[in-house]
């Protein structure tokens, strides 16, 4: 096992986050309504869907980080 930097916990972490709301999104699209009490689209699902898109781009991206930053400190 090797010692990997904090980074890599922060984008994993993230990672994970990101890819639980958007599966919280597509498995209830109206949280963010109800959370916060907006309705950013007038209630079509625009806007979750484009959450959700968000939400997936940024888990696949720090996902990606996260693995490049795993293999820089295996390299190692």
């Amino acid at each position: 096992m090797h010692e990997v930097r904090k980074r890599f916990w922060l984008e994993a972490a993230l990672a994970a986050a990101g890819l639980a709301l958007a599966l919280l999104t597509l498995a209830w699209p109206e949280w963010i309504e109800e959370i916060f009490g907006i309705e950013p689209d007038g209630g079509n699902g625009a806007a979750e869907w484009g959450i959700v898109i968000a939400l997936i781009g940024a888990a696949v991206a720090l996902g990606l980080t996260a693995r490049r930053e795993w293999r820089r400190t295996a390299a190692a």
